[in-house]
């Protein structure tokens, strides 16, 4: 298992899917973490699961997408629980008027400010103390779609998760010489509640095949605590059998088995 030694690690996002399972998972590996959402009710109950089996969880409430309020978290969980040793972006979404036809400009701010703008505010705010300690840690959940076309996320998501693997990037090369490593991890569909925002939902049977958010926490978990020297600065994360693919595949399939007939 790998070990925090009870390093402050803060998490985006913290009140369901991604968000949740990484705030556990680092929890259970022994950092103390500081939990942040809009929503508080979700937080605590991420808090409860964390402090049942034995961990630190601080509960810091704050919109993300706010520079403000991330700098007035940011203080308060410092206060709390000292700086972050890591910190995971992990909040996120999208709107379900998100492709071309339909797609409003308050759309487009809404996803942007959260996915992207979101990831700044919160890179800024633990990096001074990082660069002191010369030692720092930071994972980006992005997503496929910032890797490859995927028009089934719409236009705004898929520009901001592309500008958060550069956005990682940069970090790395400006920042890796005081010790810091800036993670990417870019998931395929993830079995989470930000499903039931699409203009159509996927079947059950679907999700069954789909990551879950335990994967994704596991990965990014053993990344963070990779020993200084090595750092994974893009991870491409997919289910084994892709959906996105899976006509594709099939059809490949049938071409082959007529072939042979």
């Amino acid at each position: 298992m790998p070990s925090l030694n009870g390093g402050t690690v803060w998490v985006t996002g913290a009140g369901s899917g991604i968000g949740r399972t990484c705030a556990i998972a680092f929890a259970a590996a022994g950092g103390k973490i500081a939990l942040t959402g809009r929503r508080v009710a979700p937080l605590e109950e991420t808090a409860r699961i964390i402090r049942e089996s034995g961990g630190t969880a601080f509960v810091v409430p704050a919109d993300v997408a706010d520079a403000e309020t991330v700098r007035a978290a940011h203080a308060k969980l410092v206060a709390a629980l000292g700086d972050p040793l890591v910190l995971v972006n992990s909040a996120g979404g999208n709107v379900r008027r998100r492709h071309w036809a339909n797609l409003e400009s308050m759309g487009v701010s809404q996803v942007v400010d959260l996915d992207l703008k979101a990831m700044f505010y919160c890179t800024l705010a633990v990096l001074p103390a990082m660069r002191a300690r010369r030692d720092g840690r930071i994972v980006h959940i992005g997503s496929q779609a910032g890797v490859s076309l995927q028009t089934l996320t719409g236009p705004s998501y898929s520009a901001a998760k592309t500008a958060v693997l550069a956005m990682s990037a940069s970090l790395n090369a400006e920042e890796g010489i005081n010790g810091i490593r800036s993670i990417c991890l870019s998931p395929g569909e993830v079995e989470t509640p930000i499903l039931d925002t699409r203009p159509s939902p996927p079947s059950q049977a679907d999700r069954a095949l789909m990551l879950r958010p335990e994967d994704v926490a596991e990965v990014a978990l053993f990344c963070a605590c990779l020993p200084q020297r090595a750092c994974v600065s893009e991870l491409i994360l997919l289910p084994t059998d892709d959906r996105l693919v899976r006509h594709a595949a099939r059809a490949i399939e049938a071409l082959v088995a007529a072939a042979e007939m």
